[in-house]
């Protein structure tokens, strides 16, 4: 029988710097937004930012589970583009039909990873970035290329443009939903205890008889569900199937993941963590338009992308330089 302390992996991630980290850097970024902007902390760009950043939320989710098992998905960007065509082309019979078959079609895609991964012993690596193409082609192949305008005359743009109360957006309520039921999953199911087990030694919990296969083509079912419901999240709020969109997603959701402490090599990670890396990635470039917008810099988007590598790298950095104490005193006891 295992040490009972190989499966606390969550009380070490309470009392780990690299998740407290994000969250100082985060309450940090925002309270310099506070006090040097005026409408930094109004009621439209709390709402505006939301909506945007809910679908890079979604997808660092789902590969929050794939990353913790030990996997990579670079398949998400592409997957949510597909999937956008696909809503807008279901968006005449609303929302209630649309939203189902993007998710559906999402998660068939991660099925279709997993079966790789786990039936052909193909590296999660290669196929999914093999995904990646296809789902970037067949986007391209039904829309014929173009922007796929959604039905304004169904209830389908509601989800993407609409708030409650004129303050919360339909789909970072979505997310909030969707976070928490993963967070219950991870913390408090058998399902999420495999998982970590899965990332800690998958050698070790096959010796366990845990079913690695099992959790491995759940959990890439699960990224390409949260790429797919991004992806109407995407058609909504823009009102057209995006089949040039998604294109770096799927690096912003593993940086997502990173800055939040979950480690590459799987075992260990925070989803309430990852939701605060994925704000903290696109806080930064919400702060850079509000300096443009003072006009004392002018700064393009291109160097807002550099700007967002070199403090994504510096974040890093400093993780990795806090993570060798905590794991050798872990070893150590």
């Amino acid at each position: 029988m295992l040490d009972q302390s190989a499966f606390d992996l969550r009380r070490y991630l309470r009392g780990n710097s690299q998740t407290t980290g994000v969250w100082i850097a985060l309450a940090m970024l925002i309270l310099f937004g506070l006090l040097r902007y005026d409408n930094f902390g109004g009621a439209y760009n709390f709402s505006s930012f939301l909506n945007y950043n809910a679908m890079f939320i979604l997808i660092s989710l789902g590969m929050c589970f794939v990353i913790l098992t030990g996997g990579i998905d670079l398949s998400v960007g592409s997957v949510a583009a597909f999937t956008s065509v696909v809503a807008a082309y279901m968006s005449p019979y609303g929302i209630q039909v649309a939203l189902p078959c993007g998710v559906a079609t999402g998660v068939l895609i991660g099925i279709l990873n997993g079966f790789f991964i786990v039936g052909m012993r193909i590296p999660p690596f290669i196929a999914t970035l093999a995904t990646m193409l296809g789902a970037k082609g067949g986007a391209l192949i039904i829309s014929g290329a173009e922007t796929i305008a959604v039905d304004w005359g169904s209830n389908f743009t509601r989800l993407g443009m609409e708030s409650v109360f004129g303050l919360f957006p339909w789909a970072i309520l979505i997310v909030a939903g969707v976070a928490i039921a993963f967070w219950v999953l991870l913390e408090h199911s058998s399902l999420g205890r495999v998982v970590l087990a899965v990332g800690g030694s998958e050698d070790a919990s096959r010796l366990m008889g845990l079913d690695v296969d099992r959790t491995k083509l759940f959990v890439y079912a699960l990224s390409g569900g949260c790429a797919g419901l991004a992806g109407v999240f995407l058609a909504s709020g823009f009102g057209a199937g995006q089949p040039l969109e998604g294109v770096g997603w799927e690096l912003s959701a593993i940086a997502s993941v990173v800055v939040g402490g979950t480690l590459l090599t799987g075992g260990i990670g925070s989803i309430p963590a990852t939701i605060a890396g994925a704000l903290l990635l696109g806080l930064v470039f919400n702060i850079l338009n509000f300096e443009n917008g003072r006009g004392t810099i002018s700064m393009s988007a291109y160097w807002q992308m550099v700007i967002r590598g070199g403090f994504l790298f510096a974040v890093i950095l400093l993780q990795t330089r806090g993570i060798s104490g905590p794991r050798k005193t872990g070893m150590t006891q």
